[in-house]
């Protein structure tokens, strides 16, 4: 990775590139004039940045990333552009969340490409630290969120929501802000922050923001980037079959198994498509239901080709007459 004075000098002659490039599915991410966006490697020195900070009275707005950016990760920025007076985005890929066969060491970077991002909202520090500076070798704490870890993904990424929780506990105890955003695609690392935030009396507020979609409906991701134009096009049968659910909610389906079992038929009817879950569960706690009597969350995990997908959405049930 070049090093912070070389991606700045050259940022500035990559703002129309990174627009084009971040660009999915005829809806281009707006790319505004650049400022100047100041890059913290270091824990030691982001935190002494932060206290700093907010010791002038400077309200700190944390969203945290893994790079590769797209509209949806702007879209955080932008909020937490109006909900702070500092702006602060990490990008940190972090290896702890990934499993053994996972997709860590090809996960898409591009650092100069999302530094130009950054700065057209404008981001004011990105805290992009190295795998070394946030583990140490003999690293032996862990934070583990269990019961609302224990559906969906957790059966099948053993291990991922402990690296999950631990990552963000560690950059907001580096960070130190007083707001953190975070996106309802990945709605169990949602739910999961929010819950470790409430358990461990941690000092911020967590925001939800609505998951971003492209104009024909796929939820935006730094993984659609694998799809080959096929696999795209086929990618778009699991927002349809989020659409086929909310339906069935609306029109009387009134049990969860009912309204996952509309949109496991809407993916079982393509080809390329392998399920790993279709679930309806509690909207809050994500405990499984039986009738659906307050809101619910139909979450979906497939791959198209080799590319594992999610999305999601939240829905209640009609009410009575």
């Amino acid at each position: 990775m070049k090093n912070a004075a070389t991606v700045r000098r050259r940022g500035a002659n990559r703002g129309r590139r990174a627009q084009d490039r971040a660009s999915r599915g005829g809806r281009p991410v707006l790319v505004q004039k650049e400022t100047e966006l100041k890059i913290i490697s270091s824990p030691t020195e982001m935190q002494a940045f932060a206290e700093a900070a907010r010791c002038r009275g400077e309200r700190i707005a944390l969203i945290p990333t893994m790079g590769y950016l797209h509209e949806g990760h702007l879209s955080l920025m932008r909020e937490g552009r109006r909900l702070g007076t500092m702006v602060i985005a990490s990008i940190f890929v972090n290896p702890t969340q990934f499993g053994a066969n996972e997709d860590f060491s090809r996960y898409p970077r591009d650092m100069e490409r999302d530094c130009s991002l950054m700065r057209t909202v404008p981001v004011d520090v990105l805290f992009a630290p190295q795998s070394t500076d946030m583990y140490l070798a003999d690293s032996q704490t862990w934070v583990d969120v269990t019961k609302v870890t224990q559906g969906l993904c957790g059966p099948l990424r053993p291990g991922h929501f402990r690296g999950v929780a631990t990552v963000v506990t560690k950059l907001f105890n580096i960070v130190k802000p007083h707001v953190a955003l975070f996106g309802e695609k990945d709605f169990q690392q949602l739910r999961t922050i929010q819950r470790m935030v409430q358990d461990l009396n941690m000092d911020l507020e967590i925001i939800p923001m609505p998951t971003v979609r492209e104009a024909d409906g796929i939820a935006m991701s730094s993984r659609n980037v694998y799809l080959s134009p096929s696999e795209r096009e086929t990618a778009l049968c699991i927002s349809r079959a989020l659409s086929a659910a909310r339906n069935a909610l609306a029109t009387g389906t009134n049990t969860a198994a009912g309204v996952a079992g509309v949109a496991t038929a809407v993916l079982a009817r393509e080809p390329g498509v392998t399920i790993e879950y279709v679930e309806a569960v509690d909207a809050e706690n994500l405990e499984p239901v039986g009738v659906v009597k307050r809101p619910i969350v139909v979450a979906i995990a497939a791959r198209v080709g080799k590319v594992r997908l999610i999305d999601n959405a939240v829905m209640a049930p009609a009410l009575s007459a």
